[in-house]
């Protein structure tokens, strides 16, 4: 028997305990394992009951993913649920911490599911590309009802034990020891197999309601369309028919690009959120934490340090910002409250950690402060001084700037090792990006701090090194430039911003731009005009739509007109202003082709300078960067992923077109080197 799985006997009942650590992922070795105590199990007929249950934390957390982008060993997750069936004492699956994927595949095949008050179930393979694979589409209508079946298979969610029990995908909750309960629960059961079970009746009209809900949120993913057909054919045909076919499309699913590329950011965003090793860096203890600045950032920044559980005193001098601000903040953790985010804790609770001060002086006494007052070298500087003098010796402080010289904020502060980069995202309780900026002088213990805090208020980190914007803004300037370019030279920015979407960002430049206001862009042109280089292509366009007062929703024009609904539409000031340009400079106007490639070029070629220069440590971390923070669409990998599809030649063919572009002062990157390790995965 397979180490990773154990079979005791209590009595007649013979517990199966799996012991794959950290997760107990079902990888071959758990597979081999419970084939074995099954066998064993089924040469012994004074067993009367079989507890199956998990080791360390947690019950079958899913299958090994690594296992799914390649030919999977056997035996396979079916034949050990055939076995599981077919075992002639009644089985129950105790479940703790998750039973997702496989895990919650193999307690359907069960005869009894039960579970502790904290334990969660799901399957979630949608979210990877793929469907459930090992009877989930079939075996979980049965108990819950197909309508039922359709949301909780394409949605992936986790389903807490309390309305797991409710709906049916458990048969009861544990009170006390979550082993002895399984035990005394299957005493005096018979076998009853959820595959031969009929589903509760549901309405045409409800099952077609609840397909048409999923497809419209799949947004045309072909794994959403697939899990439906799948579910429904429990309504239609044979079971062991039915589970033939959902085998034949997860097969043919798990090896599909959508599937190859959740797989890369499932890894990749694992790999980014580990901070680099270093035995010095042990993260000192963050309980307390200062938040200067209460605008919108600042006011986000505290509303998940508080959703986190820490003390926040937030600091601004304007009494009427510090109010907003706490009406942000309370608005943001009744959010949360209702999500269900909270565990035990109520809004309130959360609320009540919040202090407010007008002076940095009550901020003596904190572990961590993070500065986020407006992004100004002088203002910040100032700030970070008096912070750093009234700080507790060994306290960390972080500034929350985005494209400042942090090495000079850093030298600020008059701690430089006790300092770093915290470059949050906008809307902060939303995006899980947290861009962790490592200064020259910044110690392995502050370092590692960040990491730690990221990991308390669950965003997502990824380490970058001190430059003009960082990893995400950095690119993201270029890819601005390569959609100026276009505009240049005839595109309309709907034109411009389709391309981008068909590219794999939600939302194309222009209508992001309306929405974060053109303003804000306009006024960082003007303070570089006196030293801009004269020889760099410049576009003025957005400057002329600009000084027409057009500066995006807040106006109600910008790029784009917007009716009383907010609706956008296409502007005829604007593409009147586009034209004329374009007439004046006597440029042919590209099409979605040519800015696509234009735009992915660039991309790819800034990602391979900023690796080289050690501003992120891999191409992987780029690509988690820019699907967590800027909108690009994770089931496409990232714009690094989509281009190590492609031959050298024909990604260097994309970098000439952005060199094209851009003119004088283009550097060309490396982009082979970049996409080497891409390849060879």
């Amino acid at each position: 028997m397979s180490s990773a799985v154990k079979l005791n006997r209590q009595d007649d009942v013979a517990v199966i305990y799996i012991d794959n650590p950290p997760v107990n992922a079902s990888s071959v070795a758990v597979r081999q394992g419970l084939m074995a105590a099954l066998n064993d199990i089924a040469s012994t007929p004074s067993v009367t009951s079989v507890i199956i249950i998990g080791g360390g934390k947690s019950f079958i957390a899913g299958s090994d993913i690594k296992e799914f982008g390649k030919a999977l060993p056997p035996p396979e997750l079916p034949e050990v649920l055939t076995a599981i069936e077919q075992c002639h004492a009644p089985v129950i699956a105790a479940i703790h911490g998750s039973a997702l994927g496989g895990g919650y595949e193999l307690a359907l095949a069960c005869d009894w599911r039960i579970a502790v008050p904290s334990g969660v179930v799901g399957l979630p393979e949608v979210s990877l590309g793929m469907i459930p694979g090992a009877g989930g589409t079939q075996r979980l209508p049965r108990l819950v009802g197909i309508p039922h079946g359709i949301e909780i298979v394409t949605s992936s969610r986790r389903v807490a034990a309390a309305e797991a029990a409710r709906l049916g995908m458990i048969d009861a909750v544990a009170e006390t020891d979550l082993l002895a309960d399984a035990i005394a629960f299957v005493a005096g059961k018979s076998k009853r197999l959820s595959a031969q079970l009929t589903p509760p009746t549901a309405s045409a009209e409800d099952i077609e309601a609840a397909a048409q809900t999923a497809l419209a949120k799949g947004k045309g993913r072909e794994c959403v369309s697939e899990a439906v057909r799948a579910v429904r054919l429990v309504k239609t045909t044979p079971v062991a028919e039915a589970l033939k076919l959902e085998r034949e499309i997860f097969q043919r699913l798990r090896t599909g690009e959508e599937a190859s590329a959740l797989r890369y950011n499932f890894f990749g965003e694992r790999a980014a959120a580990k901070p680099p090793a270093d035995p010095d860096a042990t993260p000192i203890s963050v309980k307390t934490t200062g938040v200067v600045g209460a605008g919108t950032m600042g006011a986000g920044i505290a509303s998940v340090l508080l959703t986190a559980g820490l003390n926040v005193i937030l600091v601004d001098s304007n009494e009427a910002v510090i109010a907003r601000a706490k009406d942000t903040i309370a608005k943001t953790l009744s959010d949360v409250e209702k999500l269900g985010k909270l565990g035990k804790a109520t809004a309130a609770d959360r609320l009540a950690l919040l202090q407010t001060a007008d002076d940095v002086s009550a901020l003596s006494d904190v572990d961590l402060v993070i500065e986020a007052v407006f992004e100004d070298i002088a203002v910040k500087t100032e700030v970070l001084g008096k912070l750093g003098a009234v700080m507790r010796a060994d306290a960390v402080l972080a500034t929350n700037t985005s494209y400042l010289d942090i090495d000079v904020l850093a030298a600020a502060s008059g701690r430089p090792k006790l300092f770093i980069g915290l470059h949050f995202f906008a809307p902060v309780p939303r995006m899980k990006l947290l861009e962790v900026v490592q200064c020259a002088t910044t110690s392995a213990s502050t370092l590692a701090t960040g990491f730690a805090l990221a990991k308390t208020i669950s965003k997502l980190p990824v380490l970058a090194k001190p430059c003009e914007g960082f990893i995400g803004n950095r690119i993201y300037a270029k890819y601005r430039a390569q959609c100026e370019y276009a505009l240049d030279d005839g595109a309309l920015p709907q034109d411009v911003d389709a391309a981008a979407t068909k590219l794999g960002f939600a939302m194309g430049l222009f209508a992001v731009s309306d929405i974060s206001g053109l303003d804000i862009a306009w006024r960082l042109r003007q303070s570089k005009a006196a030293t801009r280089d004269s020889r760099t292509r410049y576009v003025s366009l957005p400057d002329a739509v600009c000084e027409l007062g057009r500066l995006g929703r807040k106006t109600n024009a910008g790029w784009y007109d917007y009716d009383e609904k907010g609706k956008a539409q296409p502007s005829p000031v604007v593409t009147d202003l586009v034209m004329q340009n374009a007439a004046q400079r006597g440029t042919a106007t590209p099409d979605g082709t040519a800015i696509g490639q234009a735009i992915l070029g660039a991309i790819v070629n800034e990602a391979a300078l900023i690796v080289a220069e050690g501003i992120a440590r891999t191409a992987s971390d780029i690509d988690v960067v820019l699907t967590n923070g800027y909108g690009f669409a994770k089931n496409k990998g990232g714009p690094l992923f989509q281009a190590a599809r492609m031959s050298p030649a024909e990604v260097e063919s994309l970098v000439d077109k952005a060199q094209a572009n851009a003119g004088c002062g283009f550097v060309r990157g490396d982009t082979a080197a970049l996409l080497a390790p891409l390849r060879q995965a």
